[in-house]
């Protein structure tokens, strides 16, 4: 065997290793046990210790030193490779294994912590896992700055200082058009009760609208929707609330964008490092266009409206412009997940500024909720009412992702370029919309960006799919105009 076929069997094997993990984390979320989570956090950080080792290998670095390419495939196959060995064997095993322990015993604290709005009994883990990622960073950084080695992660190429640029520019126009929406009159909200049962009926299918391969997934339930996998296995979760359907089906609908992503991706990329999405941001602009651009537009919702009639019966909205209104109501609630499109980057913008400031430690976790608390209001002109709308809400810190949020930012920038670039080329997407069929628009993103996983850098996957460089403009151009209609402006 020549050295890049020895590099790539050592690789397949690392990648399918990577896939039990993932698989392992996904059933921590939707059904072990409570009582097993002790268990799990040292199954996951013995799986992380045979996984550094095998990233680690010396003789994954002599393969690299001598492989040569067969072709295009190849060369980015070397590079991811290059990459991700350079940055392995920067971090001690110790710490890989310390950091996959407490990551997976974080999740289990905060989701307690969450459901009894006790900030403090979360704190010390949270402590616990920023300190061991100041420690990951400072090995990844080299004396650089700490929280682009984490974004680096995510986001590869990517600079705390672009986004900060990209979000200063993004802001006074954010918050303009905040400002105009919230002086019209409002639609009402929802006034009704929705069962458990319909909304998960109504949600498999409309993840079957949207592409997803239910032979090749499933869908379950979990405190935060996430996607899971690649492949021929890939899982989403959602959730329910009586009294808010949209919240099921919009996050089913923005996790389909994910799984979708993956499913798309050429089959024989499968267990190497083009078998994935490229990064997370542009993870994200498949599900924000999904979720917003298809999910929430006038010909889409009406298709959706006839579907909730026939599923729920008469729910008290009289037809389907009232209807798009209300899914596209603006109102200034504490949780991102459930923000309507004007004020959701408002709430990353947030998260990007404590958590550089928690790596850089300008801010220390004992001031976080306070910190949270004051520029929550001075941002959305709410006071916090209880911590699980506040600083407990996400997630991500207790898995140690900092340098994870800002991508939902870039991931609708990039959304709102490729959804330019697509409605050029798919003339018919509010006819084939309104009708329920998403195959032309779905299938113009597989083709042109989701079957070629890691295959360029992320900025350079965007540019190839849309034909010109990315930029904050086509998605504030998009939210203009669409809000400007929706309330008179």
């Amino acid at each position: 065997m020549s050295a890049y076929e020895e590099l790539m069997a050592h690789e397949r094997t690392t990648q399918a290793l990577g896939s039990v993990a993932g698989r392992t984390g996904w059933d921590q979320e939707t059904m072990m046990p409570e009582g097993a989570a002790e268990l799990r956090s040292e199954e996951m950080a013995a799986l992380e210790t045979v996984l550094h080792a095998r990233r680690t290998n010396s003789r994954v670095g002599d393969w690299l030193a001598k492989a040569q390419a067969p072709d295009e495939t190849g060369e980015a196959i070397l590079r991811h490779l290059k990459r991700s060995y350079a940055r392995n064997t920067k971090l001690p095993e110790k710490l890989a294994t310390d950091i996959a322990r407490q990551t997976s015993a974080g999740q289990g604290i905060w989701a307690k912590a969450r459901a009894n709005d006790d900030f403090a009994a979360f704190a010390p883990t949270l402590t616990r896992m920023i300190d061991l990622k100041r420690q990951e960073a400072a090995c990844l950084a080299e004396g650089g700055d700490l929280y682009d080695a984490l974004l680096d992660d995510y986001e590869p190429g990517m600079k705390g200082a672009e986004l900060q640029t990209l979000f200063n520019n993004m802001r006074p126009r954010l918050v303009d058009l905040r400002a105009r929406v919230l002086a019209a009159e409002a639609p009402l909200p929802l006034d009704h009760s929705f069962d458990e049962a319909g909304q998960m009926a109504l949600s498999s299918k409309l993840a079957q609208v949207f592409g997803y391969d239910l032979t090749r997934g499933r869908i379950d339930k979990a405190v935060h929707p996430f996607s899971s996998g690649s492949g021929t296995d890939v899982r989403i979760t959602t959730r329910t609330s009586e009294r808010d359907p949209f919240n099921c089906f919009y996050s089913t609908i923005h996790e389909v964008g994910h799984a979708c992503y993956e499913q798309g991706i050429r089959a024989d990329y499968a267990l190497t490092p083009l078998g994935a999405g490229v990064s997370m941001g542009v993870h994200e602009s498949q599900s924000r266009i999904y979720e917003n651009q298809f999910g929430r537009s006038r010909a889409f919702t009406g298709w959706l409206y006839g579907q909730m009639r026939d599923q729920f019966g008469n729910f008290g909205v009289p037809d389907e412009d009232a209807f798009y209104a209300i899914v596209n109501r603006v109102g200034s609630g504490y949780i991102r997940t459930e923000a309507d499109e004007v004020h959701y980057n408002l709430h990353v913008m947030l998260r990007f500024d404590l958590e550089r400031q928690l790596i850089s430690g300008e801010l220390e976790v004992a001031d976080l909720e306070d910190a949270w608390n004051a520029r929550f209001e001075a941002d959305f002109g709410v006071a916090v009412d209880k911590p699980s709308n506040g600083v407990l809400q996400d997630v991500h810190w207790s898995f140690g992702l900092f340098g994870y949020f800002p991508t939902y930012s870039l991931g609708n920038v990039y959304a709102g370029c490729l959804y330019q670039s697509l409605r050029e080329a798919v003339p018919a997407l509010d006819s084939d919309l309104s009708r329920g069929d998403t195959t032309a628009a779905t299938g113009w993103l597989r083709e042109n960006l989701q079957q070629f996983g890691g295959l360029r850098e992320p900025r350079a996957t965007i540019t190839h799919a849309c034909g010109f460089e990315p930029s904050e403009k086509p998605l504030l151009d998009y939210l203009d105009a669409k809000f400007s209609g929706l309330y008179g402006l």
